[in-house]
């Protein structure tokens, strides 16, 4: 059974292109961003060492924990300027894929 398909114009750069679109991908979910001010852990793992404490000003880049996960030790950095808000987490601690590590505002 095919899905009915509906033709739309699509503009990308002042060029317009013809497209189709298919019922299933206008039911889709949007997509939504992460927020950046959720540091989220992507691996499953142990954290190893916090190098920030709340109520610390970080900028974009500088490290916020160690987390070893697969015998590997991964940095977590922050992902923008903020201040630490919560630190979920401390040395020792198993965490899984999504939760959130640190807050920072």
């Amino acid at each position: 059974m095919q899905t009915p398909e509906t033709t739309r114009e699509l503009v990308i750069g002042g060029v317009t292109y013809e497209t189709r679109y298919t019922k299933k991908f206008e039911r889709r979910t949007p997509y939504v961003a992460p927020d950046p001010h959720h540091v989220r852990c992507v691996i499953p793992g142990v954290i190893l060492t916090v190098a920030v404490r709340r109520g610390l000003r970080v900028r974009s880049g500088d490290p916020l924990l160690a987390l070893e996960a697969m015998k590997m030790q991964n940095e977590v950095v922050s992902p923008c300027d903020g201040t630490v808000r919560a630190l979920r987490v401390s040395p020792g601690d198993a965490v899984t894929k999504g939760q959130i590590l640190v807050e920072l505002e």
